[in-house]
């Protein structure tokens, strides 16, 4: 049941999902108080909710539990809304207009006492998910001159006055992603942030916030520079607010204009950390993702056998070995394109390179297609080489400054994708590429970060922030609309650009440049804690690996890499007939499970050094396990397994378990001897109760 319940005599709304509810309230002044988050509750419950605890606590300290924390009055928490008027006034007061609710979709908007500004509360359930989602819209009402927004949050959330918090999120870089952070939760103000114009490898923006088992959690839907603060106070009240952009920009509210923010999605769940990812899994595939119903095919990606050496022989040679091996997505990767001999020039002139490609791209796609695989491109469209044929002709379209040098970053710089000109430009020759080959699936990269991010000429040039990521998302919803049966991927010199805004238009998302299979246990783990493996690419590449120089076992890479979306990145053409062999029968064994892992419930496992995840879909479990070292000969441990029916018989290769046995004794692995041993093990429930 998902449902809006407003009490005119309490001036309270009353939001209902599955299993939880979420209350405010006006107060005497009209401002948007928080009332309560957290288990199922009637209105008349929520009503009796009358006296603030905030109101016990002294006024000196300036804190507040309004809806959206505003920048005036005796407030000294971080503003979620700040704006300046036309003569410097920076305060907003709040005052009630009206309400609607339209199937679950909440919105209250207020006016500032005094200034042309309409500010409205957005808030919205659905009936199968916990989420809240919450965003904010502005409207400039008057005639006067533009009022500059300095923050534009699109919500704060509160939680309950409780001693204990844990914090939950991730922290990395490039090719070390996702690393997952638990601390106890301190007192003053915690910042996550990106000032990059993308989400970043740095950090990510979701965050759970634990006490016992209640978990209290927030993602916000963007994909450009965002932050999100967490406060904790000495007197007990915590809250986090987040919302699109970074400190020391500010944007222009023009007459008649309205500003809309992302949405930040709040879960409240009262089964621990694990459970609560399930539950955002469960979001992103029913109510984010474009095509959750899908089962992502295996991809080759061409990248690390031949780099930028891309020509249609060696091509052709790899879709061979690739098809042979069961592959069914063949991904030419950087290189097909301009003067592209290497990353130091045309990035930027999307024309097929004919020494490279004499008859241009149609005679490797239906050879690709002959082989009964799907075909698809890398693409890097927000970015641009000096040495081009583009820049040369438009320096001015790159993030610039007057008097500033252009920071080139993997020799590149970043086209301008605010610019509605440079936006049209890159729709044209994306919508050009789709529509004159057999095209079914786009990487989209991009590979850098902004700098000089400067708009000359323009009246409002902190708007590029905004506006790029905006034209990026525009970008990408009218390819799909335009070309039904195209997928994309999204890619950012790794995982420098996943969220659940970019994850709303893209089908998976390539989580780091990093494939080593030891690393990306710790990848993988980390990204799951929000994101289903229906979205996480895993490739298997070569051995030694490229980036560690480590050496392992080809079904260990596998094993890994059967977690999400499988795809192989190696060279074929220099693997053994052994390997070959190897590989071909465990792809296929992935193709049996893989309905299970992308599109059924996940567990975490772990037994000393052995640690796993755990799939369930129906009567199906799907268990993958790693023990990347031997300690001291100790043989490995039984690893219990999780939500199977203790009354039921489940059947592996191996025979009959019992589901108890399973459940409180474990599942007691036969690894292979050695460092970097893993399996796959799939069951089926044999007599359901």
């Amino acid at each position: 049941m998902a449902e809006v319940v407003f009490d005119p005599a309490e001036r309270l709304w009353l939001l209902t999902t599955a299993t939880t509810s979420y209350a405010l309230r006006l107060d005497e002044s009209d401002a948007p108080r928080h009332v309560f988050w957290g288990p199922a509750l009637t209105v008349e419950q929520a009503a009796a909710i009358r006296t603030p605890v905030l109101s016990k606590i002294s006024a000196v300290d300036g804190t507040t539990d309004e809806e959206l924390v505003v920048e005036g009055s005796a407030r000294f928490d971080a503003p979620s809304l700040s704006v300046r008027f036309p003569d410097g006034t920076r305060a907003f007061e709040w005052k009630y207009l009206d309400h609607t609710i339209d199937e679950g979709h909440l919105a209250i908007r207020f006016a500032d006492r005094h200034y042309p500004l309409e500010v409205a509360l957005h808030y919205r359930v659905g009936a199968d998910t916990d989420v809240i989602e919450r965003w904010t819209t502005l409207r400039h009402t008057g005639a006067d001159e533009p009022i500059t927004l300095l923050r534009t949050d699109s919500a704060s959330w509160f939680l309950p006055y409780r001693a204990g918090y844990e914090l939950t999120h991730t922290v990395g870089g490039w090719s070390n992603e996702f690393q997952l952070q638990r601390t106890p939760l301190t007192y003053g103000e915690t910042v996550f942030t990106s000032r990059r114009g993308t989400s970043s490898h740095q950090a990510n923006p979701w965050l759970f916030v634990r006490n016992g088992d209640e978990v209290w959690s927030g993602a916000l839907a963007w994909s450009g520079s965002w932050r999100i603060t967490v406060r904790h106070t000495p007197s007990g009240q915590t809250s986090f607010s987040g919302g699109f952009g970074h400190e020391g920009v500010s944007w222009r509210l023009n007459t008649g204009e309205e500003w809309e923010t992302p949405v930040f999605a709040g879960l409240y769940a009262t089964d621990g950390v694990e459970a609560t990812a399930r539950r955002w899994h469960v979001y992103v595939r029913n109510h984010v993702l474009p095509h959750a119903d899908e089962t992502r095919p295996v991809i080759y990606n061409s990248w690390e056998a031949t780099e930028f050496d891309v020509n249609e022989t060696n091509q052709k040679g790899l879709a061979a070995r690739a098809a042979a091996m069961g592959c069914e997505l063949f991904v030419m990767d950087d290189g097909w394109f301009g003067a592209r001999t290497s990353d130091t020039a045309g990035l930027g002139d999307w024309e097929v390179n004919r020494d490279r490609f004499p008859g241009g791209l149609d005679p490797l796609i239906a050879e690709v297609h002959r082989l009964g695989m799907r075909f698809g491109l890398w693409v890097e469209p927000e970015m641009v080489n000096p040495d081009s044929d583009l820049y040369r002709q438009h320096p001015d379209w790159v993030l610039h400054m007057p008097n500033r040098t252009r920071t080139t970053l993997r020799n590149q710089l970043v086209l301008n994708f605010a610019r509605t000109d440079v936006a049209e430009w890159a729709h044209k020759w994306l919508d050009q590429l789709a529509g004159r080959h057999e095209i079914d699936f786009l990487k989209w990269d991009m590979n850098r970060a902004f700098s000089e991010a400067g708009w000359p000429g323009e009246a409002d040039q902190d708007r590029l922030w905004i506006d790029h990521v905006r034209h990026v998302y525009a970008i990408i919803d009218r390819l799909r609309a335009d070309h039904p049966n195209l997928r994309v991927e999204a890619c950012s010199g790794g995982g420098g650009r996943i969220d659940l805004g970019m994850l709303a238009r893209t089908d998976q998302a390539w989580v780091s440049d990093n494939t080593d299979a030891l690393d990306r246990i710790r990848i993988q783990h980390g990204y799951s804690t929000l994101y289903p493996a229906r979205t996480m690419s895993a490739w298997v590449t070569d051995s030694p690996n490229q980036l560690t120089g480590r050496v392992i076992p080809l079904a260990f890479r596998f094993h890994v890499a059967m977690a999400g979306v499988l795809g192989i990145g190696g060279n074929l053409l220099n693997w053994t007939p052994e390997e070959l062999t190897e590989a071909t029968t465990l792809l296929k064994q992935y193709k049996e499970i893989r309905h299970v892992v992308q599109h059924g419930s996940q567990y975490q496992l772990a037994a000393g050094p052995v640690t796993g995840v755990q799939y369930t879909l129906g009567n199906e479990v799907v268990v993958l396990l790693w023990r990347p070292v031997v300690n001291f000969g100790k043989p490995p441990l039984p690893v219990r397994l999780k939500a199977l029916d203790p009354s039921a018989r489940y059947r592996t290769g191996a025979g009959e378990c019992c589901g108890a046995v399973l459940l409180h004794h474990g599942l007691e692995p036969s690894l292979p001897t050695g460092d970097y041993a893993s399996t796959m093990i799939h069951l089926t429930k044999i007599n359901p109760s």
